[in-house]
C-alpha cells in the first residue's frame, strides 16, 4: 500500500483517504470541521450524518498519530440547532413597541368581549392584529414563527466521546477569542442572546511520550499566548473565497506549540490552505485533504503564492 505523500493537497473524502497515511506519522493533526450551520458544502448533512463523519474521522487518528501526538479541533458551538421539541421562544420586547396598547389592555379586552377575534380586537383599540398577537404571544420566536425552533447545542462533549472510543484522551482547552459576529446581531436585538465572538480548541492527546520543548517560543510569546488560555486573535476580515476561514496566526500558534521543525502536520478539512500555509511558514511538512474540489484549487493556489512571498521575503 502506498502513503499518502507529505506536501500534498488530496481531493476526497478523509474518512476514507486517512486509512492511507502511514501510521504513527502525524504530530500534529489541527483542523476546523464543518459546523453544522447550512454552508454550501454542508448541504444535505443531517446532524446524525454529521456525527458519523466526526466520529470516523477521529478514528481514523488513532494509527496516524505519532505516540505523544496531538490532535487540535477547532470548532464553535452550534448557537442554533433545529429542535421542533421544544417549546417556542418567546419574548416581549418593550423598546422596540410603537404602539401604546399593552397585554393588558389586551386581556381586559378579551375579559369584556370573549368571542372577538383578533381583528376585532384590533378593530376595538384601534391597532392592528399583528399588535395583538404580539402583545398575546411575543413578538420574537427563535427560527420564525412558523419554523422549527432552534436552541444551543454543545458540541464538545459530542467530540470528546469519539476520541475517547478512538483511544485519544482529552489534554487541554482552549479559547479563540475573535471579533464579535456582528452579522449575527438579529440573535440578539430581539432577545437577551450574546453575540457571537470565540470558539472552542479542543486539544487531544494519543498516549505516549510527548516532547515539552520550551524553545519553540520566546519568552514574551510563552507569557503573551503560550501559557494562556484564551487567544485574542482578529478573524479572517473577508470571507470571499472560502465561506470559513480561520487566521493563519492561529494556525502558527498551535503548530508552533505542539510540533518541532521537519514534523508532519494534517488538516483532513483543508479548505482554503491555511493549516499548510501555516505549516510552510515554520519549516513543517503537511498532509491537506478536501472534499470539495474548488477549495483544493484554491488551496494550491494560496500556499503557492505564500512560498513564493517567503521566498521574496529571504
Amino acid at each position: 500500500m502506498s502513503f499518502l505523500e507529505l506536501n500534498t493537497i488530496y481531493h476526497g473524502q478523509s474518512e476514507l483517504l486517512m486509512e492511507k497515511i502511514q501510521p504513527n506519522s502525524v504530530a500534529l493533526s489541527f483542523w476546523s470541521p464543518p459546523y453544522f450551520v447550512g454552508k454550501d458544502y454542508e448541504k444535505g448533512e443531517t446532524f446524525e450524518s454529521w456525527q458519523s463523519m466526526l466520529s470516523q474521522v477521529i478514528e481514523h487518528h488513532a494509527p496516524a498519530l505519532k505516540a505523544g501526538g496531538f490532535m487540535v479541533i477547532n470548532i464553535a458551538d452550534i448557537l442554533c440547532f433545529a429542535d421542533k421539541n421544544i417549546p417556542r421562544f418567546q419574548a416581549m420586547n418593550i423598546s422596540n413597541q410603537k404602539c401604546q396598547v399593552t397585554k393588558e389592555m389586551v386581556l381586559e379586552a378579551k375579559s369584556k368581549y370573549p368571542t372577538y377575534n383578533r381583528y376585532q380586537l384590533a378593530d376595538l383599540l384601534g391597532c392592528s392584529e399583528q399588535t395583538i398577537d404580539r402583545r398575546l404571544n411575543g413578538n420574537n420566536i427563535r427560527g420564525g414563527k412558523y419554523q422549527t425552533q432552534s436552541r444551543v447545542k454543545l458540541i464538545g462533549g459530542h467530540l470528546e466521546e469519539y476520541a475517547y472510543r478512538a483511544g485519544l484522551y482529552l489534554y487541554d482547552h482552549r479559547i479563540w477569542a475573535k471579533d464579535p459576529t456582528w452579522a449575527n446581531s438579529k440573535w440578539t436585538t430581539n432577545s437577551l442572546k450574546a453575540v457571537s465572538e470565540y470558539e472552542d480548541l479542543y486539544v487531544f492527546w494519543k498516549p505516549g511520550q510527548q516532547v515539552i520543548n520550551r524553545n519553540r517560543l520566546h519568552q514574551d510569546e510563552w507569557r503573551e499566548w503560550g501559557y494562556r488560555a484564551i487567544w485574542y486573535i482578529n478573524s479572517v476580515r473577508a470571507n470571499d473565497k472560502h465561506e470559513a476561514q480561520f487566521p493563519v496566526e492561529l494556525a502558527e500558534r498551535v503548530i508552533r506549540l505542539y510540533t518541532d521543525i521537519g514534523d508532519v502536520v494534517l488538516d483532513p478539512f483543508m479548505g482554503s490552505g491555511t493549516t499548510a500555509i501555516a505549516a510552510e511558514r515554520w519549516n513543517r511538512n503537511y498532509i491537506g485533504i478536501e472534499k470539495e474540489w474548488k477549495y483544493v484549487k484554491l488551496a494550491q493556489e494560496k500556499i503557492r503564492q505564500s512560498i513564493q512571498q517567503l521566498r521574496i521575503a529571504y
